[in-house]
């Protein structure tokens, strides 16, 4: 005799259906990680929206404005000339992603899938770049961008970024994982080493260029450090360079400071939002095009 079963018991069955202790902690480690991620970005939104009036160290914090107001923003833009930074930030990381994209491209290209006497030895001094930090390094830049005769230009303050150790190793270990078929199919097929190079290799890697993209872009906008080394007229600032005169002698004002923050936070996020897809899928996929 077939056993009846009530049309709710198995809705009931899947809403006692056990919680794994493995998700919780997974998913309690992402709050955690978001909390600290996101936390000074909303803190500073906070900040800049916050009128003069209103306390900004509270305890516990107030992340919502009482009365938000946008005039910060405007003061800034009063202040200092953002339009102008802007621009030259964009021309030093327009620099810079190009550098990066092509070059490291090439560079890896050439340690992934060409064999060459040496080739070992090069992979090695570019993953040892990776362990020198950079401030060991700035007044040997600095020099020699002076000798070149680029001090005080926005390309000396990008030529040191161009090519990039992280991001040729990436573009190595990319093209490394690409199967052999393909460029033995080209090879039969009569194709030379740049042939096989842009028409086999790149488009498989696309993900991994665009991963390449966003990293010299952020790295090359929110750089400070180094354009304060070679800049000195006020003309060729870049943004985050500029943002700096927001600080007083004697009085800072967060609010300000706060919304600079958020104006050269901007174009990071536009940049990341176009090429968003690209970039995790390039993450995913290891160079690997499904």
């Amino acid at each position: 005799m077939s056993r009846l079963v009530s049309p709710g018991a198995g809705g009931a069955a899947r809403g006692r259906r056990r919680v794994v202790p493995g998700a919780v902690l997974r998913y309690g480690l992402l709050a955690l990680m978001a909390l600290v991620l996101a936390g000074p970005l909303v803190w500073q939104l906070s900040l800049s929206l916050k009128g003069a009036g209103e306390p900004l160290y509270e305890r516990p914090p107030v992340l919502i404005p009482a009365h938000p107001t946008f005039e910060h923003f405007g003061t800034v833009l009063d202040r200092i000339p953002v339009p102008h930074y802007l621009l030259n930030s964009l021309l030093v990381a327009a620099m810079a992603v190009t550098g990066n994209v092509i070059g490291a491209t090439c560079a890896g290209y050439a340690l992934g899938k060409l064999r060459f006497r040496g080739r070992g030895v090069v992979t090695a001094l570019v993953v040892a770049a990776l362990l020198v930090p950079s401030e060991t390094v700035l007044i040997s830049q600095f020099l020699t961008v002076r000798a070149a005769g680029l001090a005080d230009t926005l390309v000396g303050v990008a030529l040191p970024t161009l090519v990039a150790a992280l991001n040729v190793l990436l573009m190595r270990n990319a093209f490394a994982n690409l199967p052999r078929e393909f460029e033995e199919a080209a090879v039969v097929d009569g194709a030379n080493a740049w042939q096989r190079f842009i028409r086999v290799s790149v488009p498989q890697v696309k993900g991994v260029i665009t991963v390449v993209a966003v990293f010299a872009f952020v790295g090359s906008w929110n750089d400070f450090l180094w354009p304060l080394i070679v800049l000195s007229d006020e003309q060729n600032y870049t943004l985050t360079l500029g943002l700096n005169r927001l600080r007083g002698t004697f009085y800072d004002d967060p609010r300000l400071i706060a919304a600079g923050t958020i104006i050269a936070l901007v174009p990071i996020i536009a940049f990341f939002a176009v090429l968003q897809r690209y970039f995790f899928r390039g993450l995913e996929s290891g160079g690997l095009k499904g």
